[in-house]
């Protein structure tokens, strides 16, 4: 039967997932604003129609089936789900008022995963029995290695365009690459919403699960991913500026050439990444992107103070969001909602 909670635990998923478009536009359009291809607002009008278009592309979910099983089923009700969602809500608005491009992704897993603890000790038993460590452990060796392929490939892509293009004329050269931006920043904005939307899916088809009105097992229904599509397009939309001006600016300046560099190794990486399944930060990705670029200049070239900062963000976003689900899943248990 529909309940009033699972019709709030579904407006919130769908909430997280606009704060995730308008927190993660800067992934998509960043280079793309900061090397005046596109202006702001057709930048996030192109990053937003290509986040939609992985709708009618990816059928299989299997980002979303790695998300719905990081915490054993045992430990999941609607006040794991519900105190999760609230938690990753509240980090991902803290983080963009802060300017800070923080991972939604891993808030939402940190928020998932904390609840899940903090009921299996109310239940009594181990906290970390509640948490599938075959998941885990791959979401957290991708932290590392994301942004770490994005870099390389990036480097890599970046030697050999200036490789084939060192005698081509710099102002042709410019107008080439500002063109291909555009099929970049696409590809890109195509593989965030393949990977993103994804996992309130899996949250959202636990939901489901937990209140009964499917059985574990059954297919998803077609109106989530639709719905976790749209709620991510029209969050990207809306922009985040203060994210933007961090990715597009602070790491390290940004040529077309570089842009298109950078946004093709964060598409590749996240397309093989989501081909396996593995739900990994599309913020980390292009942070590793842009790094890569600015390393073919000159170590120098990369602002480390402020990548030092970011990777700290990156670090407690995890356990903050875990922290923050388990306070709220016990408040919700303490006031019976």
């Amino acid at each position: 039967m529909v309940t009033t909670l699972l019709v709030f635990v579904v407006a919130l998923g769908l909430i997280f997932d606009y704060t995730n478009g308008f927190h993660d536009a800067a992934n998509s359009v960043a280079t793309i604003v900061s090397t005046k291809v596109l202006t702001p607002f057709q930048a996030v009008l192109w990053a937003a129609a290509f986040n939609f278009l992985a709708y009618f592309v990816v059928k299989d979910h299997k980002v979303a089936n790695f998300i719905s099983k990081i915490v054993f089923a045992d430990f999941v009700d609607m006040h794991v789900i519900l105190a999760g969602l609230l938690a990753a809500i509240t980090w991902n608005l803290t983080t963009w008022w802060f300017g800070i491009p923080s991972s939604s992704s891993h808030t939402l897993i940190g928020g998932f995963a904390g609840a899940g603890m903090t009921k299996a000790i109310y239940m009594g038993t181990n906290a970390f029995l509640a948490v599938n460590m075959h998941y885990i452990i791959p979401i957290v060796l991708y932290i590392v290695l994301a942004p770490f392929i994005g870099l390389i490939i990036a480097y890599i892509i970046t030697i050999i365009i200036l490789h084939i293009c060192k005698n081509a004329r710099p102002a042709a050269a410019e107008r080439w690459f500002k063109a291909l931006q555009l099929i970049s920043s696409a590809l890109l904005s195509f593989a965030h919403g393949t990977n993103d939307a994804q996992k309130v899916m899996g949250i959202l088809y636990l939901s489901l699960i937990a209140s009964k009105i499917i059985g574990a097992g059954a297919a998803m229904p077609e109106w989530i991913p639709l719905a976790c599509y749209s709620a991510i397009a029209l969050g990207t939309m809306s922009g985040g500026w203060k994210i933007v001006k961090t990715m597009g600016s602070k790491i390290t300046k940004i040529t077309p050439l570089e842009g298109v560099s950078a946004e093709t190794a964060a598409a590749v990486t996240l397309g093989f990444t989501e081909h396996f399944g593995i739900p990994v930060s599309t913020t980390h990705t292009i942070t590793g992107s842009i790094i890569g670029v600015g390393l073919t200049k000159r170590v120098s070239a990369v602002r480390w103070g402020v990548t030092i900062n970011l990777v700290w963000a990156w670090i407690i976003t995890i356990p903050i969001s875990a922290l923050i689900a388990g306070l709220l899943f016990a408040l919700l248990r303490t006031v019976g909602a």
